[in-house]
């Protein structure tokens, strides 16, 4: 109770130092499982293709105006004083629309009040952060409290334009947004809709998940009354997002580089890159961990079963072990092979002792991160494909006791790209 009155108390008093600026901006926020960063720096690079001036804060950067760098502050959306300034800053310097990445944590802590929203969007939902919420129910919840926050505010406001909420309708929860967001002017979109995409996109964007990025950005600057064939340029000119979905080489083997570190968004960047770029020669050769030592501990061998199921090769390595042993949870993730079907010709191995399950697939536990991606493109053929999840762009490692060891992972890769001698 009484950190629920600290944590409301300082989201006041920041919107009272900074002068309450988000009651001359437009201000959205995005939230959801999957897709935020996405679907922001989507929305971004088409209102900035139709002239607007934008803002924006993800888990990725820090924008305002033509000024960008990397979110360092090892929160999605930060609290205190935080937001507040960065909407002042992005008033004083002509921004017309701030995006926010509004996460949940973000949410119980009460970051997102004291900000006059003006629109909401949702992307989808899927089992994160379980243990810390205390089960699905209440993660999905905390999600519902900020469309329900914005809807009181359209209560409190009878003669202020109606909140704009962007529901994205095939996600199995939608109807819970629907019903706490009625107040409001409901927009569903999806990405079985052909009039969304009637507009002869090319994209660079790999997977069927991002399809439902790119329904929702469309959906929310048609509302904008941005112009079809602005949206259409800015799509087939956008580059993509760093660490999500990334492709650092094409040949002669791909290596790509995603965060997925849910059970579920891990799937579909598999089935994603099989669909796009996997033929019968190929292997994939997968990198990964389970992000978050002491936390969602849960999804560890759901992890280890999905790897198992499509990987040729895994490499288990570090992501954020925190103040836990990352031995254990790499251990905890291996437990997950033992849900596929053993192979008689199953030879599983290990950079330490034999591995506990008979999988018909090489795996390898190196901790190390480094090494671990040394290893995995040092297996790498001719037309293989290298995937890496769990960090995407993350600018660091966490350790224990609080400390934190920079990390660049497509920087790592590069280099140990550069230093291979292709024999194959």
């Amino acid at each position: 109770m009484l950190r629920n009155i600290y944590h409301f108390c300082l989201a006041f008093l920041g919107a009272l130092i900074y002068g309450f600026p988000s009651r001359r901006i437009f201000v959205v926020g995005i939230t959801g499982t999957k897709g935020k960063s996405t679907v922001i720096e989507l929305i971004s690079s088409i209102l900035e293709a139709a002239g607007r001036k934008t803002a924006l804060i993800s888990s990725i950067r820090i924008k305002i105006a033509d000024r960008s760098e990397k979110n360092l502050t090892d929160t999605t959306m930060p609290g205190r004083f935080f937001m507040q300034r960065f909407l002042r800053k992005a008033l004083n310097l002509g921004c017309e629309i701030a995006l926010v990445e509004v996460t949940s944590q973000g949410i119980i802590q009460h970051r997102h009040r004291f900000i006059n929203w003006s629109a909401a969007i949702f992307t989808n939902l899927a089992p994160e952060h379980i243990e810390a919420h205390g089960g699905f129910e209440k993660y999905r919840q905390a999600k519902l409290s900020f469309f329900k926050y914005i809807s009181n505010q359209q209560q409190a406001i009878s003669n202020q334009n109606k909140k704009l909420f962007f529901i994205n309708k095939d996600d199995p929860n939608s109807s819970y947004f629907i019903e706490v967001g009625k107040d409001g002017n409901i927009i569903l979109y999806s990405k079985k809709d052909p009039l969304t995409f009637n507009l002869q996109l090319s994209t660079n964007l790999i997977g069927d998940f991002n399809l439902e990025n790119l329904a929702a950005a469309i959906a929310f600057v048609k509302a904008l009354r941005i112009d079809d064939e602005v949206i259409k340029k800015a799509i087939n000119n956008f580059k993509g997002v760093p660490g999500r979905m990334e492709i650092v080489q094409e040949r002669p083997f791909k290596v790509i580089i995603d965060y997925a570190h849910t059970p579920d968004s891990l799937e579909k960047v598999y089935q994603a890159v099989s669909s796009k770029f996997k033929v019968q020669s190929s292997k994939f050769i997968c990198v990964l961990g389970s992000a978050g030592g002491g936390r969602d501990k849960w999804k560890r061998p759901k992890m280890g079963e999905i790897a198992a199921k499509y990987c040729d090769e895994i490499i288990l390595t570090n992501e954020d072990p925190y103040s836990e042993n990352p031995f254990q949870i790499i251990e905890e993730i291996e437990k997950g092979f033992s849900q596929i079907p053993n192979s008689p010709e199953g030879k599983p191995s290990a950079s330490y002792g034999a591995g506990k399950f008979q999988i018909s697939k090489n795996y390898w536990k190196i901790i190390d991160r480094r090494e671990a991606i040394k290893k995995a493109i040092s297996l790498a053929k001719e037309g293989d494909i290298v995937i890496l999840t769990g960090k995407g762009c993350e600018p660091f490692i966490h350790l224990e006791k609080g400390k934190k060891m920079p990390w660049d992972e497509k920087g790592i890769v590069e280099e140990i790209l550069s230093n291979r001698e292709y024999t194959n």
